[in-house]
């Protein structure tokens, strides 16, 4: 039920809907999505995302089981404002086209520019940090990296100051791998590593609910991730989601080894922030022996 609904809402972004995908959907509204609506309180039609990126997988799954969630951006430099996917105006995996006086544009090393009559004049009684992110035309660096599509359409695809350079140069947007690796049910979370070394690798989390089902599946006894972190079968199945997140990036930029953990990223072990983004230098020094041993 959820591949048809992620596939019906991806053939209604490119516009047209197989009779077959049809059928299917109809049959999974009745047995699935209505009870997810209905669980929702049966009204609601649209809900808005901001803060951390919401993904096109979950996008998509969410306007195929007929609750649209229109994804949005911006930051508190520009009162909130900046893009927003509209019911008239939409496409997942974007957070929308600019707002009304809003104007964007990308730099030459791919971050995100904006200006408006939103965007602040500057930090209070900090001249220094103000010049850091506010040129003189009022033109505010976001520190995002992103592009605009020939409809005006904003796709954030990281953080500039996450962004990895590889000991052979090259750049790479760990979300982007991050995001279509967590879209994978037995993963909780991962954080692509790779700065200044050879290749790209991974550290990945178990979901322990998926986990204990993934168990019960094979007939095999309930395991924690401390248990199965070194299992064949799963290591296998792990592997598989790393080669689809794979797809998304060119070979240079591919995730080449990774490693599970026998814990959890959470925002009470100080991985993550309130927002549930990653902790990204936490992780790095706490971690620092498993992700050393991705490169022995």
């Amino acid at each position: 039920a959820a591949d048809v609904a992620v596939a019906y809402s991806e053939a209604l972004q490119r516009g047209r809907v197989g009779l077959g995908l049809r059928l299917q959907h109809a049959v999974f509204d009745r047995l699935v999505y209505g009870k997810i609506r209905q669980a929702m309180g049966g009204r609601v039609r649209w809900s808005v995302s901001g803060g951390a990126p919401l993904g096109a997988r979950l996008g998509h799954f969410f306007r195929g089981v007929g609750v649209t969630v229109l994804e949005g951006w911006g930051m508190t430099e520009t009162t909130t404002s900046g893009t927003l996917n509209l019911p008239s105006r939409l496409r997942i995996g974007s957070v929308g086209p600019p707002t009304p006086g809003c104007r964007l544009k990308i730099a030459d090393d791919g971050e995100v520019l904006i200006s408006g009559a939103f965007v602040m004049s500057g930090y209070w009684q900090n001249e220094v940090a103000t010049m850091e992110i506010l040129e003189g035309d009022g033109w505010l660096r976001t520190g995002d990296i992103g592009r605009i599509d020939d409809d005006g359409f904003l796709f954030i695809t990281g953080r500039k100051k996450e962004l990895i350079v590889t000991s052979g140069g090259k750049n790479v947007a760990p979300a982007v791998l991050e995001d279509r690796l967590r879209a994978h049910w037995l993963v909780s979370q991962c954080i692509v590593v790779g700065d200044r070394r050879p290749y790209v690798a991974a550290l990945v989390t178990l979901d322990s609910e998926s986990l204990a089902q993934w168990c019960a599946d094979r007939g095999r006894p309930a395991a924690t991730p401390a248990d199965l972190r070194d299992d064949d079968e799963l290591g296998e199945a792990i592997s598989a989601a790393v080669e689809e997140a794979n797809r998304a990036v060119s070979h240079a930029e591919a995730i080449r080894r990774m490693r599970i953990l026998d814990i959890d990223f959470t925002e009470a072990g100080g991985h993550l922030t309130p927002t549930l983004k990653l902790k990204r230098h936490v992780i790095d020094e706490q971690f620092a022996d498993e992700i050393e041993a991705l490169y022995g």
